[in-house]
């Protein structure tokens, strides 16, 4: 008996139809940075082991609990990326992207990987669209890398979702809090993991979504509360250019997200019908993190969206952002000639831009017309024999039933001008 196989789990096959909706969320995220001069970038899928640990943070579950991690065969220790900005600074400091114009604004697309419990919204693989703007300071960048993504959510006609902001300080100002945050969770009947955490990174206790631990920690201060004069006029001019551009926000002061090099502005998206696994996209500044990772003194800003979960947000909005039909055009050749003068009408069709598909191998008409009202096109073109002899095609409406004769010569133009004029109606 021949094995079957399947999926690993926490992940999952991408099809037809809904992987349309999987690139129209790609497509229409990444418009947005094209749209404000960000350059495609592509890292490798793994990377050195310590880049992750000291870029991403120790004290972070990314790194003590999800890494895939691996020794190739001479013995380096390698893993599987969990998150974009670490490979992308890499890159930037490698390449030496910071000797030019800056900043330097960079998107990418693809997978990560972490080791964590599967749920809806949480897979072990996930598709992220990201951002990073890398080597300026001024606080317009943190505000412009935050409407560029809500500017993609509502783009893709998103409405139930909410925009957290908050300041996590800097070096300047964290180390006092610290000090502080650090001697109030003293005093708190924390478990033993949790008080390892703390010890770490005392800021990750307030990340914690155990609700427990969110009521002992209700009364925590805040980062906002201690912040230096620098960090807060650098987090007034992120949120008062956020509200001159009409882009709604929330102050959260207990907002931290789950990776260790943020700095002054944090921000998360999370959309109100997902859930536990509310969390769409967020990011934030990251001042310190590319002279850690052996860089330059500089400052970077950037954001991941989750595609998956922006998938689900639009599908529990009953959004449909793309065409779920594969082809606008299907033919159909009732004999062997009329399939061979069928297929080079689709060949010029798709010349032309038009998607077009036919019906292959011998199939009788019912059939075929099966096949055409499954692919989704708005048109048919049926050649029978009699077809061949007088030179014309019959271009049938799938969408209301109408048919004419077209002469061989003028289907192109017939169907060109057709689509356009349904295009114009919608």
């Amino acid at each position: 008996m021949n094995a079957r196989y399947h999926a690993p789990k926490g992940t999952y096959d991408l099809l037809a139809p809904r992987s349309e909706l999987f690139l129209a969320v790609v497509d229409t995220l990444s418009r947005q940075l094209s749209l404000a001069g960000y350059g495609f970038i592509q890292t490798p899928i793994f990377e050195e082991t310590a880049l992750f640990v000291r870029g991403v943070g120790e004290s972070t579950d990314v790194v003590q609990k999800e890494m895939y991690t691996f020794e190739d065969r001479a013995g380096r220790s390698l893993t599987l990326r969990p998150e974009g900005t670490a490979g992308v600074m890499r890159a930037v400091i490698e390449h030496n992207l910071l000797g030019g114009s800056l900043p330097v604004k960079l998107w990418y697309c693809g997978p990560n990987f972490r080791y964590e419990q599967p749920q809806s919204g949480r897979y072990r693989q996930h598709t992220q669209v990201g951002a990073e703007a890398v080597g300026g300071d001024d606080p317009l960048l943190d505000a412009e890398l935050i409407a560029l993504a809500d500017a993609g959510f509502r783009q893709l006609g998103m409405k139930d979702y909410l925009l957290k902001v908050t300041t996590l300080g800097c070096s300047v100002c964290r180390p006092a809090y610290r000090e502080r945050l650090t001697a109030y969770l003293a005093q708190l009947p924390l478990d033993e993991a949790t008080r390892t955490r703390a010890a770490l990174n005392p800021l990750r206790v307030l990340d914690d979504k155990r609700p427990e631990v969110r009521a002992l920690v209700a009364d925590a201060p805040t980062m906002r509360d201690h912040v230096c004069a620098q960090c807060a006029v650098h987090f007034d001019t992120v949120t008062s250019a956020l509200l001159a551009w009409g882009v709604a926000f929330t102050i959260d002061p207990f907002l931290v997200r789950g990776l260790d090099y943020y700095t002054k502005t944090t921000f998360e998206f999370v959309h109100n019908k997902l859930g536990a696994q509310s969390s769409i996209g967020g990011g934030g500044r990251y001042d310190g993190l590319i002279a850690q990772l052996g860089g330059p003194e500089t400052s970077g800003v950037g954001f991941g969206i989750g595609v998956d979960r922006v998938m689900l947000a639009c599908e529990a909005e009953g959004l449909q952002p793309h065409d779920e039909s594969r082809v606008d055009v299907f033919g159909l050749g009732l004999t062997a000639a009329a399939r061979t003068a069928v297929a080079a009408v689709i060949v010029d069709l798709r010349a032309r831009g038009i998607r077009a598909d036919m019906s292959f191998g011998e199939r009788g008409l019912k059939g075929a017309m099966r096949a055409a009202d499954r692919s989704g096109a708005t048109y048919a073109l049926v050649v029978g024999d009699r077809d061949l002899e007088s030179g014309h095609v019959q271009v049938k409406n799938l969408t209301d039933g109408t048919q004419v004769s077209v002469p061989l010569g003028d289907v192109l133009k017939h169907i060109a001008e057709s689509l356009n004029e349904g295009k114009q109606s919608l």
